[in-house]
Formats: structure tokens, C-alpha cells, sequence
């Protein structure tokens, strides 16, 4: 299993993430024009990874949001595509829920980058929390103090 980690560029919260992709999902249309699929979150970039099938092997898409790797949704397909003006691209689908992680830091880069299970940050509720969440701007606080 392999996963990715993307900048999610011009996104400032996970709940901005979250409202981008509710309204991505209820203009999706049927899926059947091979660009938007029904009910799920997408995304297009320009290189196809060459590690696709590791991926897809129970991999993930983690976004960094404000220099912080903040969450991460299951990759549920990768495929090739096309965008409006013609050129080639790879379009990833993604599982619809968004799972918090712990934070952590992150400089920025172009395009998206491989991450191993190993160097993945762990779910926060995988991290012995009881489930209930601090709010983020609380999480960016401590996790700008090494407290999280």
C-alpha cells in the first residue's frame, strides 16, 4: 500500500474542503461523461502516478491544508483523463468521508508526492482520543506548539 499527499491549494480549513466537495458531488451529474464521478469527490492532476496500483490498494489521498497535513480520504480510483482544453491528466477519485489526522507540518511543493504507511500521520481518532474532535484552529495551535 502506498499513498499521496497533495497541497489542497486555495482550500484555508477541512470544513472548507468538506462544503467544496458536497458542492462538487451534487453537480457531479451521472458520471457517465467520464470526467465527474456520481457522488464522489475528484480531482484532477496532471501526472499519472506510476504507483497506481499500490495506491489503490487501500491507499490514500492526505491534504495539506495551511502548511499542515490535516486529513485524508481512501483513493477509489485513478484513471486517465481529459481536461476542457484537451490535455491529457489523471483523475483520482475519492471516498467521500474525510478523516481528521494528526497534524503535521509540511512545506510546500508542486504537483502531489508519494507518502509511505510508515510516514503517514495517524487518524486522530486512531491515536487513543476518544473521537471527540478539537475544533482545527485549536489543532494548528497545538500542533504549532509540538503539543500534538
Amino acid at each position: 500500500m502506498l499513498h499521496l499527499v497533495k497541497l489542497a491549494v486555495g482550500i484555508a480549513s477541512v470544513e472548507e474542503l468538506a462544503h467544496r466537495q458536497r458542492t462538487m458531488a451534487e453537480g457531479a451529474g451521472d458520471g457517465l461523461d467520464g470526467t465527474r464521478p456520481s457522488g464522489h469527490p475528484w480531482l484532477r492532476t496532471r501526472m499519472f502516478p506510476r504507483r497506481a496500483s499500490e495506491i489503490l490498494d487501500g491507499g490514500s489521498l492526505y491534504r495539506v491544508i495551511g502548511g499542515l497535513i490535516l486529513c485524508r480520504q481512501r483513493v477509489v480510483e485513478i484513471r486517465p483523463d481529459t481536461r476542457e482544453d484537451g490535455v491529457a491528466c489523471a483523475l483520482v477519485v475519492l471516498a467521500p468521508e474525510i478523516v481528521p489526522v494528526a497534524p503535521r507540518p509540511m512545506r510546500p511543493f508542486q504537483g502531489w508526492r508519494y507518502l509511505s504507511p510508515a510516514d503517514a500521520p495517524p487518524d486522530l481518532t486512531a491515536s487513543g482520543g476518544t473521537g471527540d474532535m478539537l475544533p482545527e484552529s485549536l489543532r494548528r495551535d497545538l500542533a504549532g506548539l509540538c503539543l500534538i
